[in-house]
């Protein structure tokens, strides 16, 4: 077997330089060096003590040298070729075809859009797409530039329509902040094309004139968003499914459906999602409805009915199959390394053979060395760890996935204690990641203890218990090369954009249940991505115990999307209320020619679909939602009404009727115990764990007119005591047992969120309740957007001393503090605990900060820090030197706030 050396061959500029050029393995080394015990240079322990070593990956002998694994870091001859413009010029952008703006063109050229593939190109000059005649599904691999075609469509729809919109819809709150910064830097100096024959601004009332701009504004809207720009303000929304179908809502209400030009629906698969599904059916039945000029565009990677979902959407289609660069999928098993596309037979055969006999003799690519260190004794963790070290020290990035949130971290641990010492770093990197764990530091909920040990040497973990801000410096320090390997849920995989040269999953199980086809796809789909790496692999890694599962898997094909108001769901009786809510269809016969243009239309029975609808409106009848009118019409109740104003599901609005009807009986005024409960989110309560010793310690802790709304609510101190003594589940057995136990929960989070407002650190609630402070930091956002829709019930259920009761302090949350602090946390970076230390150091203004000297600030910011790791006084000086930088933005903001402020008491005066 010849020997080969791996030098320098990553792509990836910020990983070239992670490790000195000593220190990288010869990763196919000959098997008489295997043999002969040695241990190569880079292995060796140079001046630091290491607790464990990542086993050796080697070449099993005996195999055809044309069949062994070359995909390792080195086949770029293996790369898929796409063609150039030069030779297909429809594969440039600026082609005359495509109508698009010089500027949006070069925009996307400094984003690394140049060219564009032929399948896009394909897609793009289908009959009626660029001019928005015709609505679109199309499916294509993870990584395969999907999103470029709707970007493309929507963007020419905007431009060439000044007064149109667009709404884009994605599902996750993390890829709605993704998709605002990169549109914002694509429309970037795009102008919308005048249209003179209109004169739009001299039709326009006075009041909307302002509203009128020939540049592109993309805003946000998310739960936890803090914008308070009107339908008015935007050509492009990029909203949670929530969000946009609440859009849409106010739009047909306000009967301005007609500005609305075209819709996007990423991730289209998320239809057949049980909980938000029906929303996204939901909205684009209604815009088929109306039959108005709206441009649908639906697209996903896991799609395997397109046509279908087409056909509902009277739309064009289109598969691709294409991957930028090449992917190859491999399996490791009890230390053995197989490709999947030759693995099929081995694993139905070794899947039937009990574990006591020897498995079937077929030779695997590669195989992992048995570990003599305990922490890698389990064949499991020794295949991923080193999987993950042989990538990382190639100078590659590498994404493992975990089932949980422990698993991450405790998978992280292991491969950083695994990774070469600091020696082996070059200087250069070690830095970088300082000024990591230096921005880190400088958050308001401190450095993690596990980042501090691992990110020095390139490891990190990625899940939904950290906060926004830790997860976003993750991710840029990943992305850019400084960290090269993150353990991260499965969240990330249907989440960002971090793509890797391998991918590792550590376990077929993702928490308890197995990986579903869609989940891994989108898994391995991380694995390679054009620009980034030449070439991409995934590891599923997994255990005996999963064998036949993962045979399965291996060999399951995509599920087809079903609609969300499928016998058995819960989509229909709540798109049934809202088409009538919104007058939509308010007569059987309209209710029916709605149904005839809803996904499940197109997949049940006609006689069966019938009796599902006529029995969803008598549910609707008996829940009070609907009421019948003589006429035979049907007429949405105050309660619906103010169940779609509040963008709750009818489940949780009848629930809150209660609660909020129980509160205008006898609301308790002389604490705030009562406001936080009503607050308290309803979205995610039934998944949150109780702690109840942590709950009798509250409870026990509680002022008597916090004891009054305990039991006003229904929450029974015996239960609390009784359930804090013994190790049983919170019973939920039955809808009244699941009724009492989101009662339980509500009070429970209660207190979290009474904490924040009265000013503890989102890290010390994390702590004193024993949760992530991650999830923390996700109830301090989602309970603004739930107050404000607790106001709007209100208002529309007519209760004018609830909702007065209620805005009084809405403010306070979004602040995190008490009253006196409310004008100091509108400056960034001033909030809760850091605005109390301002008001204590007499900085109790907007006019005091504005005039201060940012060095003067950064003592006080020091004080609002969490307690700091000891540092060495190079790190030291870096810290300082970022606090400095915020004191600047903090001190900025506020002399821009209180000018603002100067000029509306002036035009007040006026």
């Amino acid at each position: 077997m010849q020997q080969q050396y791996i030098g320098s061959t990553s792509v990836d500029n910020g990983r070239q330089q992670t490790y000195s050029v000593n220190s990288l393995p010869r990763l196919n080394r000959p098997q008489e060096q295997i043999n002969s015990g040695s241990r190569p240079r880079h292995l060796l322990n140079l001046g630091e003590k290491k607790s464990i070593e990542a086993s050796e990956i080697f070449q099993v002998t005996g195999e055809d040298p044309s069949k062994l694994d070359k995909s390792k870091y080195s086949h770029k001859q293996g790369a898929f070729s796409t063609p150039s413009s030069t030779s297909n010029p429809l594969l440039s952008l600026d082609h005359p075809f495509y109508g698009l703006p010089a500027t949006l063109v070069t925009n996307l050229s400094s984003l690394g859009i140049s060219t564009i593939y032929p399948w896009q190109s394909s897609c793009l000059l289908g009959l009626g797409l660029l001019t928005g005649e015709k609505n679109l599904v199309y499916t294509a691999p993870t990584g395969g530039g999907k999103s470029l075609v709707a970007d493309v469509l929507m963007l020419k729809r905007i431009i060439d329509n000044r007064t149109k919109k667009a709404i884009l819809v994605l599902p996750y709150v993390a890829l709605v902040q993704e998709k605002l910064k990169w549109l914002r830097r694509v429309v970037e100096g795009v102008k919308k094309i005048s249209d003179p024959v209109s004169q739009l601004s001299s039709q326009l009332p006075e009041w909307r004139k302002r509203h009128v701009s020939d540049s592109i504004r993309v805003v946000g809207f998310f739960g936890g968003s803090k914008t308070r720009i009107t339908w008015f303000d935007v050509d492009i929304a990029v909203c949670t499914i929530e969000k946009a179908n609440s859009l849409v809502n106010t739009a047909i209400e306000q009967c301005t459906i007609d500005d609305l030009g075209v819709v996007v629906l990423d991730e289209l698969h998320m239809i057949d999602d049980d909980h938000r599904g029906y929303l996204m059916e939901l909205m684009a039945t209604k815009l088929l409805c109306l039959q108005r000029s709206v441009q649908i565009i639906g697209m996903s990677a896991t799609l395997s009915n397109t046509q279908l979902l087409a056909k509902w959407l009277d739309a064009k289609y289109y598969i691709s199959q294409y991957i930028p660069v090449p992917i190859e999928e491999y399996l490791a098993y009890d230390l053995s390394i197989y490709r999947v596309s030759a693995s099929s037979s081995f694993l139905k055969s070794a899947s039937q053979i009990p574990s006591t006999q020897s498995l079937p003799a077929v030779n695997p690519i590669r195989m992992i060395r048995p570990s003599e260190y305990k922490e890698l004794r389990d064949p499991l963790s020794n295949s991923v760890v080193s999987l993950a070290i042989e990538t990382a020290k190639a100078g590659y990035g590498v994404l493992v996935f975990c089932g949980s949130r422990q698993a991450c971290q405790s998978t992280a641990l292991l491969v950083h204690e695994a990774m070469p010492g600091r020696t082996a770093f070059t200087k250069d990197i070690l830095d970088r990641r300082n000024d990591v764990l230096c921005d880190l530091r400088s958050l308001p909920v401190g450095l993690d203890e596990v980042l501090e040990k691992t990110i020095i040497k390139g490891v990190a973990f990625h899940h939904a218990g950290m906060t926004i801000e830790e997860r976003e410096l993750v991710e840029e320090a990943y992305d850019k090369g400084v960290i090269s390997v993150v353990v991260a849920t499965c969240s990330l995989a249907a989440g960002i954009n971090l793509p890797a040269r391998r991918v590792i999953l550590n376990g077929a199980r993702m928490g308890r249940d197995l990986i579903s086809p869609a989940m891994l796809k989108q898994m391995r789909g991380r694995a390679g991505r054009k620009g980034k790496d030449e070439c991409g692999e995934s590891f599923l890694c997994f255990r005996k115990s999963d064998l036949e599962e993962v045979v399965q898997l291996v060999e399951a094909d995509l599920p087809s999307v079903r609609s969300s108001l499928t016998p058995g769901k819960r989509g229909i009786k709540r798109q049934g209320r809202a088409i009538i809510t919104v007058r939509l269809a308010t007569h059987i016969d309209a209710i029916q020619d709605y149904i005839q243009r809803t996904l499940l239309f197109h997949t049940i029975d006609r006689h069966a679909l019938n009796i599902m609808v006529n029995s969803t409106m008598d549910d609707l009848i008996a829940s009070g939602l609907v009421s019948l009118t003589s006429t035979g019409s049907y007429e949405a109740t105050l309660l619906s009404q103010a169940i779609i104003a509040s963008s709750l599901t009818p489940e949780d609005g009848i629930f809150l009727h209660g609660e909020l009807n129980r509160a205008l009986q006898a609301f308790v005024m002389d604490g705030d115990m009562h406001i936080f409960y009503t607050f308290t989110p309803l979205q995610g309560v039934l998944a949150a764990d109780i702690n109840w010793p942590i709950f009798r310690r509250e409870m026990d802790a509680l002022d008597e007119s916090g004891l009054r709304v305990l039991r006003f609510v229904g929450v029974n101190p015996a239960f609390v005591n009784k359930m804090a003594n013994s190790a049983k589940a919170l019973p939920e057995g039955n809808a009244d047992e699941i009724r009492v136990a989101r009662t339980y929960r509500r009070f429970y989070m209660a207190f979290q969120l009474r904490d924040l407002c009265n000013e503890v650190p989102i890290h010390v609630v994390a702590r004193r309740f024993e949760v992530p402070r991650g999830l923390i930091q996700t109830l301090a956002q989602t309970c603004e957007g739930f107050a404000a829709g607790m106001i709007l019930f209100c208002d529309r259920m007519g209760w004018g001393m609830l909702k007065a009761a209620l805005e009084h302090m809405i403010d306070r949350l979004k602040a995190g503090a008490r009253a006196d602090l409310l004008e100091l946390a509108r400056i960034p970076f001033v909030k809760s605990r850091t605005a109390r230390v301002f008001w204590e150091h007499g900085m109790r203004s907007l006019s005091i900060v504005a005039e201060a000297d940012p060095k003067d600030l950064v003592p006080i910011l020091l004080l609002a820090q969490p307690k700091k790791s000891v540092t060495d006084g190079k790190a030291e000086d870096k810290y300082h030197r970022k606090l400095l930088l915020k004191a600047e933005i903090v001190v900025g903001s506020a002399s821009r706030l209180w000018e603002q402020q100067q000029r509306l008491d002036m035009e007040e005066d006026m």
